[in-house]
């Protein structure tokens, strides 16, 4: 696939979960947001900004501090940017970047309705960052790297905004090893999470090569847990949809392709600093 025809899918498929055209997933956001590592805490104060789209939570076990600057890849509608605001406090400065005008839109009016002044989203893509550098003390990702499709720029520019010291923590889903060859193809399991995910060693290597150090992966959840909720009903028919919005479709053996692609994913928690 051409990483523009990636990107171009990426959006519209998020541009249309934010104008409510078509939800994120079959079954409650609340119970994905939970089941992949949110409180009951982290929902009361994240609200209608949770739109169910994560696949872990990169904020548990961070050190985040009143007064940081923390930068969110991939904002969305500002889920984990409001939680890293509760954190910062008001002295603080939280920064999301989104490539969706409409998920902007709900991001920005979402600040708004909570009084979040010193939360700011811009527009951009996570491979040319609207942040200068060395300007950032932690940066957050949930399930975003993935979707691109040039992974090393992202960690290029992770380094680049952070810090010297500066710390980055996200959640991601990566491969233990390659994925069945239909479901690598389709780009609807691309915007989906899953087809975009990389081997877990070529992920760490494109860390380090961006000069990022001390990685850490403190979290590794099992593949079958990852599918069921990206897929709940399986790979069987276009109507049905992933918890991250993809549809698989003809695929010859639905069954074989949801046990090999859970041999093969996991979500993980990647840690480590400038």
């Amino acid at each position: 696939m051409k990483n523009e025809t990636i990107t171009a899918a990426v959006q519209e498929h998020y541009g249309a979960v934010a104008r409510g055209e078509q939800s994120a997933c079959g079954c409650a956001v609340e119970t994905v947001a939970q089941a992949i590592g949110y409180t009951a805490e982290d929902l009361a104060i994240a609200g209608d900004a949770n739109l169910g789209l994560g696949c872990g939570n990169p904020l548990a076990l961070t050190q985040i501090k009143p007064g940081m600057t923390v930068l969110d890849l991939g904002s969305g509608a500002g889920f984990d940017a409001f939680l890293a605001w509760n954190q910062v406090g008001p002295t603080g400065h939280v920064i999301g970047v989104d490539m969706t005008d409409d998920m902007l839109s709900l991001a920005r009016a979402n600040a708004e309705k909570r009084g979040a002044t010193n939360v700011e989203f811009r527009k951009g893509h996570i491979e040319q960052l609207p942040v200068e550098s060395n300007s950032v003390d932690f940066v957050i990702s949930n399930c975003v790297i993935n979707l691109s499709a040039d992974k090393p720029a992202v960690f290029r520019e992770i380094y680049r905004v952070l810090k010297p010291g500066g710390r980055f923590a996200v959640s991601d889903i990566v491969l233990l090893k390659p994925l069945p060859e239909a479901l690598a193809k389709d780009i609807s399991a691309y915007v989906g999470c899953i087809a975009g995910a990389s081997l877990i060693n070529d992920y760490l290597n494109m860390a380090l090569g961006a000069g990022l150090k001390d990685l850490s992966v403190p979290v590794i959840a099992h593949g079958k847990e990852i599918v069921d909720l990206l897929a709940p009903e399986g790979f069987k028919d276009k109507e049905k949809k992933t918890c991250c919005g993809g549809s698989l479709v003809n695929l010859k053996n639905p069954d074989e392709t949801v046990r090999q692609a859970s041999e093969a994913l996991a979500s993980v928690k990647v840690h480590g600093r400038k």
